[in-house]
């Protein structure tokens, strides 16, 4: 895949604004609200589903080479035993099948934006709650039914989660065409 400087800069950015969207979290049991999510989600939207992947990737594998750009201010290999670290490999997925569904010849369309979304938002949650499951009951040793887990990882983030797709949905339809309209391919 041949990325010109272009795609480097906006690759670099939704980078950055995931990392962002991590210093701006609300603490809530073993997984925090933050805008981390919304900004994977309009990753693919933006950029596409290998850019934007490919994003979501730079920004996990910085945060594990021990820049403290989690939630929390945490960085580092040991946050692979997070409880929350699912999530983060959920993102790298849930901004390729974003990308995916999104960015089609038809151009920009809300419905089919909104359902991206959803499908990202699912994504993230697919990879999240099994393996937070996983590390609070065979890492850190604690007892915890996966029904809970549904409950403490995905459900209370429902509400929430949807205001983003709505958001990012909104957003990619006014952002979308203007970083395409540069774009000769």
């Amino acid at each position: 895949m041949k990325i010109s400087t272009r795609d480097m800069i906006l690759v670099s950015l939704l980078t950055a604004l995931t990392a962002v969207g991590a210093f701006l979290s609300i603490p809530l049991g073993n997984v925090p609200i933050t805008l981390q999510s919304m900004f994977t989600i309009l990753s693919g939207l933006i950029l596409g589903p290998k850019l934007g992947s490919l994003s979501q990737l730079i920004y996990v594998l910085l945060g594990l080479a021990g820049v403290k750009i989690f939630a929390g201010f945490s960085g580092g290999p040991q946050t692979v035993f997070s409880p929350s670290f699912g999530f983060l490999i959920g993102f790298i997925f849930a901004s390729y099948i974003v990308g995916k569904i999104a960015n089609t010849k038809e151009g920009v369309n809300f419905k089919r934006i909104f359902l991206a979304t959803l499908a990202g938002t699912a994504t993230i949650y697919l990879f999240g709650v099994p393996y937070m499951y996983l590390i609070i009951n065979k890492v850190l040793l604690k007892e915890m039914s996966f029904l809970t887990a549904m409950k403490v990882g995905c459900v209370i983030f429902l509400p929430g989660d949807l205001l983003k797709c709505f958001v990012s949905s909104y957003v990619a339809l006014k952002v979308v065409p203007k970083v395409n309209m540069n774009t000769a391919k």
